[in-house]
Order: C-alpha cells, then structure tokens, then sequence
C-alpha cells in the first residue's frame, strides 16, 4: 500500500472515529465531509490529500449582494483569529475557508480541531455576513412572506431587527 493510500485509509478513519459523515470525493485523493451547525445548517469540507499536505475547502457564503467593505474587512478581521485557515474568494466572489495542514502530524486529535476550526470560522460569523452582505434581500424577502402569511421560520433569527424597522411589525396571522 503506498503512503499516499495509507493516509487516506488513515484520515477516514480519524473521520468515522470523530462520527464526521463522508463520502468519496470527485478527485483523486479527495473526500468530502459534512459538518452539523448552528446558524448554518452545514459546512461541507473538500479535504484533498496532496503528497506532503492535506488541503481544505469549505464554502462559506456567496458573493455579498451589498456592503462590500464592511462584508470583507469583517472576514479579514476574523482571520487573524483562525489558526492554520484563511477565507478566500473565487472568481465569482463566493466566499470560500482554504487551510493547509503538514500530513505528518494529521492524527485524530489534529483533525477534530482542524474541523472544529472550520465549523467556527464558517458557522459562527454566518448571520452576521447574512445581515452586512444581504440586508436588503431579507427584508425584501421579509416583507413578502408577511405580506402572504407565509412562513418566516428561516429568518426567525431577524424577526426582532425586522419587526424593528416595520412599524407594525409582522401579524398574528405570520406562521413562524
């Protein structure tokens, strides 16, 4: 078995022991992981295995629809606080987490707080890059599913900044 296959036999099984779902990836040498959140319902993770170094992509959020500056300036920030990971942007302006790891000290251990850095950098900042990059969009959006009493489960997380700026904030008729 060749050190490149013996790695990966080794990184899904630190995923099967940290109960991380998996799936074989469309590359060689890459597997796909899903990780649970809180404010984001998921993180998938691209972990790419390269000859000295396990390599990291995760999307994070779509190109902002407004506030630019104060969208990036807020991720550059949060950068500084992110160990071995960095937020990069694509030509389309998606916002994606990219680390890189040395395979020589990928163990379980190694790879649970590599994730847990992942799921926090992805997962922690959402409703706040929600509400720099996209405010608009959700009031709009807001707007429209009082308008029609329909559900506004998804954007309960705004319902108090939203009902804010609307001055009869949302009826009793508004499924949540």
């Amino acid at each position: 078995m060749s050190s490149h296959t013996t790695y990966l036999a080794r990184l899904r099984e630190h995923l099967d022991a940290l109960e991380v779902p998996w799936e074989q990836g469309a590359h060689e040498g890459e597997t796909v992981a899903t990780l649970p959140g809180e404010r984001k319902l998921r993180t998938v993770v691209s972990l790419l295995l390269g000859e000295r170094a396990l390599e990291l992509r995760a999307f994070v959020i779509r190109n902002p629809d407004e506030n630019h500056e104060a969208f990036y300036r807020h991720l550059l920030r949060r950068t500084l606080r992110l160990p071995g990971l960095g937020y990069a942007v694509d030509a389309s302006g998606d916002v994606y987490l990219t680390g890189r790891v040395p395979l020589a000290g990928l163990n379980e251990m190694s790879l649970d707080e590599l994730l847990g850095g992942v799921l926090t950098a992805c997962d922690e900042p959402f409703n706040d890059l929600l509400r720099l990059g996209f405010w608009t969009s959700i009031q709009r959006e807001w707007a429209w599913r009082v308008d029609r009493g329909e559900t506004t489960a998804n954007l309960e997380v705004f319902r108090a900044e939203l009902e804010e700026q609307t001055p009869s904030g949302a009826p009793d008729s508004v499924k949540p």
